[in-house]
């Protein structure tokens, strides 16, 4: 049965705050003059994500600090929905979101994002391997000044494979969007509200968090934070996800693919020419001794170089219009639940 899209009413959102002033040197933010959203990305989660929301809720409720828990479905296919919709019930600080289909992890933040309504947003993992003590490292560290602080994984339990494709990642992201070299990325990171509406505010057709949180922030910094083991299931950030999601990254925010194959088509035409002029020496001088191979091998030569250099150049001009257009929609939300 196909999902039916349903609006429901939003409730209406307080009044933002101003964005919290850097402190003075030494000196700290009050953690408690602020709000928190916690921003959770659920997919196919039904065995562990209850016991996240009740950890997380203990942790922001010992400590005293002002919250919502947003809490995304990202299209699980188990019972994943029915579990955070009866959170949401049962909590007012609780937010359920159901999306039409699964559209991925950055998507699903981003859904969370447009939610939230808190002075700072926090985003994590539905699986216990953000420890939601954690929480309260990044916060103490945004209260430094910064605008975003990315969670450090002192030692990171994930397969071989997400390891590498971590260091691809990296790569990218130091040569796309500006990381430095000694700063630490994770998904389990702390935004500022201002750095929070830019990302929201972007029509980007594919949504990179982590990559225009780099863009849109003045002050990053990283916290060592202890990243635990899954205690049940495995891992959805398959291979196949990592290699979609590296390719996504570099024709989304990069031109250096394009660029790479304009280069390509510009030395291919520069060898047909070459190649044009060494067969045309060589009828001018007799070498030849079929009647019209050198017009022919020239003709093609020079032609091909020159369509394959129109090609490359019309694809530049091709890709920055479509980038310029895009701005459909990221998601679709077909259910809201709170308390």
């Amino acid at each position: 049965m196909d999902a039916m899209e349903v609006t429901t009413p939003s409730p209406p959102r307080s009044p933002r705050r101003p964005r919290p002033n850097r402190p003075a040197p030494g000196a700290l933010l009050d953690h408690h003059s602020f709000t928190y959203s916690i921003v959770i990305p659920v997919f196919n989660s039904v065995e562990i994500v209850g016991t996240t929301i009740d950890r997380v809720v203990d942790v922001l409720d010992g400590a005293g600090l002002s919250y919502e828990l947003i809490l995304v479905n990202d299209g699980s296919r188990d019972g994943s929905w029915e579990v955070i919709s009866t959170k949401a019930r049962d909590n007012s600080c609780i937010v359920a979101i159901d999306l039409l289909r699964n559209y991925g992890q950055h998507s699903a933040n981003l859904a969370g994002f447009r939610e939230a309504t808190g002075d700072y947003v926090i985003t994590m993992d539905d699986d216990l391997q953000n420890p939601p003590d954690q929480i309260l490292v990044l916060i103490d560290a945004a209260m430094r000044g910064h605008d975003l602080v990315f969670g450090r994984f002192e030692r990171k339990q994930a397969a071989s494979y997400r390891r590498l494709g971590s260091k691809a990642i990296t790569l990218i992201n130091r040569r796309v969007f500006g990381q430095p070299a000694d700063l630490a990325v994770s998904n389990f990171r702390i935004l500022r509200r201002d750095v929070v509406d830019r990302i929201s505010a972007s029509q980007t057709a594919y949504p990179y968090i982590t990559g225009q949180a780099l863009l849109y922030s003045g002050s990053r910094s990283h916290v060592a934070v202890r990243h635990e083991p899954r205690p049940v299931g495995k891992s959805h950030y398959s291979l196949v996800r990592i290699i979609r999601l590296v390719l996504a990254i570099l024709f989304s925010y990069s031109s250096v693919p394009l660029r790479l194959a304009a280069l390509c088509g510009f030395v291919i035409a520069a060898m047909s020419f070459g190649i044009g002029t060494v067969y045309l020496i060589r009828g001018l001088v007799g070498e030849t001794q079929v009647e019209g191979w050198t017009t022919l091998v020239v003709l093609l030569a020079v032609f091909n170089g020159v369509t394959i250099a129109l090609l490359s150049m019309l694809g530049e001009y091709t890709v920055r219009t479509l980038n310029a257009v895009s701005a459909h929609k990221n998601y679709h939300v077909v259910d809201r639940v709170s308390g």
